[in-house]
């Protein structure tokens, strides 16, 4: 029988959920920069989630999309593209537009809005002053397969965070990658994530009896049915995206032991600090 991870029976201990900043402080600053990361750190986030492409050249990039006509203005996909030219890129700007005829705002470091590896992600966890858990999820479908859980394991194994006792989890909405995750490090703690309600009755049988499960707070609001099931199997619960108090006690009410959130500061004043 698998022993159940440190984190999760930490977790479990707990009275109220664990509060994750989704992309960083990513309603207050520009997702997935090292910006959105540091404010997050500084409001008492508990967790940081990030999202992972690959480069052509084979390095681990915090980008939620495929493409960045979002982010960084620009067509160009994140896969066929290699570092050093994600790195000259602006992923800041979109979030602010304005900011720049402001005379008042403060002086902005420009290398907080370039591409943000994971490694640097790790090495920011690493050194930080306190505990905080990671929560990293694989994107797919991408050219690369399973390369993208290989490469992550691999930099997690540079930093010790393959093992038991890691504060890394890995999360996919791709059931394949969660069991190559497993597969490659079978101490390593992973989440399903559930796009739909009507996804999970197929999901089940397949779904490892120690996985945690991800659903997203509409889906619970949108099928009650949902949250009620995966309580009744016993099944952790992170739950993203929650921005507003209703869908705060909407997870309060299931005790998830995880609220992903654009907003951990207003999360953790709901919570009580």
């Amino acid at each position: 029988m698998r022993r159940t991870p440190r984190g999760r029976r930490a977790r479990e201990d707990r009275t109220v959920p664990q509060v994750v900043a989704h992309r960083g402080s990513s309603h207050d600053t520009a997702e997935h920069t090292l910006a959105a990361y540091v404010r997050a750190l500084d409001v008492g986030a508990e967790g940081l989630e990030c999202d992972v492409r690959l480069t052509a050249d084979g390095h681990l990039v915090c980008v939620h999309d495929r493409d960045l006509r979002r982010t960084a203005s620009t067509a160009g996909l994140v896969s066929t593209m290699n570092l050093a030219e994600l790195d000259e890129l602006d992923f800041s700007s979109w979030k602010s537009p304005w900011s720049g005829l402001d005379d008042e705002a403060p002086d902005r470091d420009p290398d907080d809005g370039k591409v943000l590896t994971l490694r640097k992600l790790l090495e920011t966890v690493a050194d930080y002053d306190r505990h905080v858990d990671l929560a990293i999820e694989t994107k797919h479908p991408t050219r690369f397969g399973g390369l993208v859980e290989r490469r992550l394991v691999e930099t997690l194994g540079d930093f010790g965070w393959d093992g038991p006792g890691s504060p890394a989890r890995v999360m996919s909405f791709s059931l394949n990658a969660v069991t190559r995750v497993r597969r490659l490090a079978p101490d390593l703690e992973v989440v399903l994530l559930v796009d739909k309600a009507h996804h999970w009755p197929v999901l089940r049988p397949v779904a490892g009896a120690d996985w945690v499960i991800g659903p997203g707070v509409q889906e619970l609001r949108d099928h009650p049915g949902l949250g009620r099931h995966l309580v009744k199997e016993g099944r952790e619960i992170h739950v993203w995206t929650v921005n507003t108090a209703d869908e705060l006690q909407v997870c309060l009410d299931l005790g998830v032991t995880a609220v992903i959130s654009d907003r951990p500061a207003y999360m953790l004043e709901l919570l009580g600090g």
